[in-house]
């Protein structure tokens, strides 16, 4: 039986999740249970209509950021986009939201998902990359950091190659900025490729509880 959330503040050990990775239902998404998830190693990731799954798939993906393949053609295409930070997270998470997937239906970035990230982002724990080209804003990324692990939740590209792109400046920046890995949650063959692997979640959570004792900063603020 997959244990039901209360109102009281609090997750079952991510250890004894479903065999597909689930942990819990149900919930809210306040700021407070959603760091208290992510500290735990533990996202939301649900469809509308359906109650708030709680997930901690097992195997998990990383990327260790010494480990990320800048390959030469998309190394060609960093000049011709402008990358920002933080500039248009509202936007980042919204077009997220809309990006057509290969063989999936609707999206699970539901209004209420947006509207928490939102608070999250307002205070200081989520944050976007953002590829520009003349003022557009054609592609990007967002996530949540805790500790030193960037936690990240989707991209989506209205051009060829925005999103990686993005996602080269990140691995870049968090590099200078003393993080230690990307959490990339589930695998997918593109994050592969970017030289993402496979973990168990034992070693992932072993790997998140160390990252949560490190404060590195997030473009030179103190991380919350």
């Amino acid at each position: 039986m997959i244990p039901k959330l209360t109102h009281h503040l609090s997750f079952p050990n991510p250890a004894y999740a479903s065999a597909e990775g689930i942990v819990a239902y149900g919930g809210d998404l306040s700021p407070s249970r959603l760091m208290m998830a992510y500290r735990l190693g533990i996202f939301p990731w649900y469809s509308a209509g359906d109650p708030i799954l709680w997930w901690s798939p097992d195997p998990r993906l990383i990327l260790e950021l010494d480990a990320f393949h800048l390959h030469r053609s998309l190394r060609k295409k960093i000049p011709y986009f402008d990358i920002r930070f933080d500039t248009a997270f509202s936007e980042v998470i919204r077009e997220c939201g809309i990006a057509p997937r290969p063989g999936q239906k609707g999206s699970w970035i539901v209004p209420e998902m947006v509207e928490a990230y939102e608070v999250l982002h307002a205070l200081g724990y989520a944050h976007s990359v953002e590829a520009f080209q003349n003022g557009i804003l054609v592609g990007g990324l967002y996530g949540v950091c805790v500790g030193g692990v960037f936690c990240g939740e989707s991209m989506f590209a209205k051009v060829s190659d925005a999103s990686k792109v993005a996602f080269a400046e990140l691995v870049v920046k968090l590099k200078e900025w003393e993080f230690d890995f990307i959490d990339c949650q589930v695998p997918t063959r593109h994050l592969k490729s970017l030289g993402a692997v496979e973990v168990t979640r034992d070693y992932f959570l072993m790997r998140l509880n160390a990252a949560l004792k490190h404060e590195p900063s997030w473009g030179g603020r103190n991380l919350i």
